[in-house]
């Protein structure tokens, strides 16, 4: 009868066992996230248009050769300081030399003509004095002379052009500056006006920078513009001095130059940043959002709001309108007093529940250090071994009876 007890029992625990192993297990709960939410309000516009741009010297010459031939030295390298009438590179002057010589050459010969006719001329003169020789002869004589002297002034003339293109062999700065770049090298062959040297003049700079065709129109030449340097947070003015008139037709962009003060020492070829007056600065108050909020859904681009009774968040399609700074602007979808999810968008869903997030405040620092361990020293024993206790059981610790 015992034994069938136990059984029955035994199975009975067997079924409820059974039945608990079947039975579809509750599905976990979904968590609560914590998320950082905005309010949306209205606010105005603070940024303006930004472009990179680069700084260069107002005036850059393309240095080259009057003359053609081949380099046979360069003294400069990119990057050098050079003063006006520094030389900067070298032509062979061989042919031209010798050219030279040959002009020298004409140019005795002429004069040798001329002086033949001059004497001839004044022989004839005065026989035309005493009546020997007749007008005519003498006006022949005349003009041999005229046709000597003019083949003399033109020889004189090539001579000294031929003396002017041996001097053109040498290559000088026409001003002080900074060589940006050297396009030709010692034994290349280069023709009359190539350039070989490019020049920065010391002086005035400017920022160039290139504008897209949408926002040319809102430049105009004389706009203050505010330039920043991006190897430092030196910030000053300048002013638009030239739009160009027509687009890059590679890049369909608009150049731009802005001038700076004559006291601004900006490094040549550095790069800075270009912030053009906003053109919303003075317009009605937007409502901006943290481009953090906007999430893509499908083809539209929507915010998660919060349900602050139901502490859930739900889907709301917006519209973009423009980007300002790091916020972009909305042109419909909210309205002011709704709260956002800013962080966190990428792993909620409709209907969620959440929690909206708080910065823990830092906790004053706790001091975990252990108590330094006693040595307790049983003096009425000697050679034994001080015992090691924690404060408490040295406190708890009495020593024996005197006599025992």
């Amino acid at each position: 009868m015992f034994i069938h007890s136990i059984q029955t029992r035994a199975a009975l625990i067997a079924a409820v066992l059974l039945l608990a192993a079947c039975s579809k297990r509750a599905p976990p709960q979904e968590p609560i996230r914590a998320v950082k939410v905005v309010t949306v309000g209205l606010a105005p516009l603070t940024a303006g248009t930004e472009f990179a741009g680069e700084v260069r010297a107002r005036v850059e010459s393309r240095l080259g050769f009057r003359v053609g031939g081949k380099i046979v030295r360069r003294q400069v390298e990119p990057g050098q300081r050079v003063k006006a009438g520094q030389v900067l590179a070298q032509l062979d002057p061989q042919d031209y030399a010798l050219a030279a010589q040959a002009a020298r050459a004409q140019v005795a010969a002429a004069q040798s003509s001329h002086d033949l006719a001059a004497a001839d001329f004044k022989r004839y003169q005065d026989l035309r004095a005493r009546n020997f020789i007749s007008a005519a002869e003498l006006e022949r004589r005349e003009a041999s002379l005229k046709g000597a002297a003019a083949q003399l002034a033109q020889a004189q003339a090539q001579s000294s052009a031929q003396g002017n293109q041996t001097s053109y062999t040498t290559l000088v700065a026409d001003a002080a500056g900074v060589v940006t770049a050297v396009d030709g090298e010692p034994g290349q062959v280069v023709a009359a006006g190539a350039p070989v040297v490019r020049l920065a003049q010391d002086g005035p700079r400017d920022v160039v920078f290139a504008v897209p065709e949408d926002q040319v129109a809102q430049i105009r030449t004389g706009t203050l513009v505010e330039v920043r340097a991006w190897n430092n947070a030196t910030r000053t003015k300048g002013a638009v001095r030239e739009v160009a008139a027509s687009a890059d037709p590679v890049t369909r962009t608009f150049g731009v130059k802005v001038a700076l003060g004559a006291q601004d020492t900006s490094a040549l070829g550095s790069t800075v940043t270009v912030l053009l007056p906003g053109s919303g600065r003075d317009a009605a108050p937007v409502m901006k959002l943290p481009t953090s909020a906007l999430r893509q859904d499908g083809k539209a681009t929507a915010v998660w709001v919060l349900d602050k009774p139901s502490m859930t968040v739900r889907l709301q399609p917006v519209q973009i309108a423009s980007v300002d700074g790091n916020d972009v602007v909305l042109a419909g979808g909210l309205q002011p007093g709704m709260q956002v999810v800013v962080a966190g968008v990428h792993v909620l869903a409709p209907g969620q529940k959440v929690t909206i997030f708080k910065q823990n405040e830092a906790l004053a620092p706790v001091d975990t250090a252990q108590p330094a361990t006693n040595s307790i020293v049983d003096s009425t024993r000697p050679g034994v071994a001080p015992t090691i206790a924690t404060p408490a059981l040295a406190a708890s610790a009495t020593p024996a009876p005197a006599g025992k």
